[in-house]
């Protein structure tokens, strides 16, 4: 059975993906999945830097705007809403073209991992979960997973308390290490004949557009963002709350550091945050780099990307 088409464009925050996307999709007769952990939920616009209607230029956008963010999102509704939403893309004679910067998320649908290993008792992940609600939980629960599994200590970064937990938890359940079971999901043959392309750019020039865009951010409206979510009921132990920005924007908000810390912090964490990410696509398979230092324009990206998708 032949394999069906898919194009991924990712690449670490702040790299200029969005207007590429829209590009491209044009020229490929492509539609736009989101592979964003934010820009799913409504009334997160400015934090997430989620692209507005008007830029979409008429492109059809999946995942964004989806879930209210008092609702729970993670790896496996983010599968199972992807594969929804490629069924239509494909219905309508199109391509659909992942884009974001959660490589999890794609390599979720890329090699449609099964993540099923679960006995459907939440007992111990319950307990796991009281236990990130103390004082020093989190660093209790990334010491567990260390002694346990220090591959995937290594991968999981000790504030991505979510992804601590499901591995504490995989292993509860099944006896071994979630990063053996992510190993041999990752050796899995792809079910798509797939484009996987990774925008980059000097590391420098990277980190002062992530300080640039969180002081537009901040121009835009951030705090205010913020402060009508809390509003609206939103608190910090939920999922939507804990992206980059909000977390920090509510510790302002309630007193505990300054506007100029809290903006401080938003800068160091997504500087780290896109390190993270370039770590992460430099371990993937079958990936190929658009670098901008080599295709400063986009108009050079997009030749790059589509030269890249005719030869193959």
């Amino acid at each position: 059975m032949e394999k069906k088409k898919l194009i991924i464009l990712t690449g670490p925050t702040a790299v200029g993906k969005t207007s590429l996307s829209i590009r491209l999709a044009k020229a490929v007769n492509g539609a736009v999945i989101s592979a964003d952990s934010m820009q799913v939920y409504e009334y997160m616009d400015i934090g997430s830097a989620k692209i507005k209607p008007e830029e979409m230029d008429g492109v059809d956008h999946y995942l964004v705007n989806c879930l209210k963010p008092w609702e729970p999102f993670n790896v496996v509704i983010f599968q199972e809403m992807a594969h929804q939403a490629m069924s239509r893309i494909y219905a309508a004679g199109k391509i659909p073209i992942l884009v974001g910067g959660t490589g999890f998320y794609i390599q979720a649908v890329l090699y449609d991992i099964d993540f099923t290993e679960n006995d459907g008792d939440d007992t111990y992940r319950k307990e796991l979960e009281a236990i990130s609600q103390t004082q020093d939980g989190p660093q209790k629960l990334y010491e567990m997973l260390r002694g346990i599994d220090p591959k995937a200590a290594e991968e999981i970064h000790p504030h991505n308390t979510k992804r601590i937990i499901r591995a504490l938890e995989f292993y509860a359940q099944t006896h071994r290490p979630i990063s053996e079971h992510n190993t041999e999901q990752r050796a899995k043959e792809s079910p798509y004949d797939f484009s996987y392309f990774v925008l980059t750019d000097e590391r420098e020039t990277l980190y002062s557009r992530i300080d640039c865009r969180v002081d537009q951010m901040i121009n835009a409206g951030l705090v205010e963002e913020v402060r009508s979510l809390l509003n609206m009921g939103c608190d910090r132990t939920m999922t939507s709350m804990q992206g980059l920005g909000y977390k920090e924007t509510i510790d302002y908000l309630t007193g505990e550091i300054t506007l100029d810390e809290a903006v401080y912090r938003i800068k160091r964490d997504t500087r780290h945050f896109a390190k993270r990410q370039l770590t992460w696509f430099k371990r993937e398979r079958d990936v190929i780099w658009i670098d901008k230092r080599d295709f400063p324009e986009e108009s050079l990206q997009l030749d790059a990307i589509l030269g890249k998708l005719h030869k193959h």
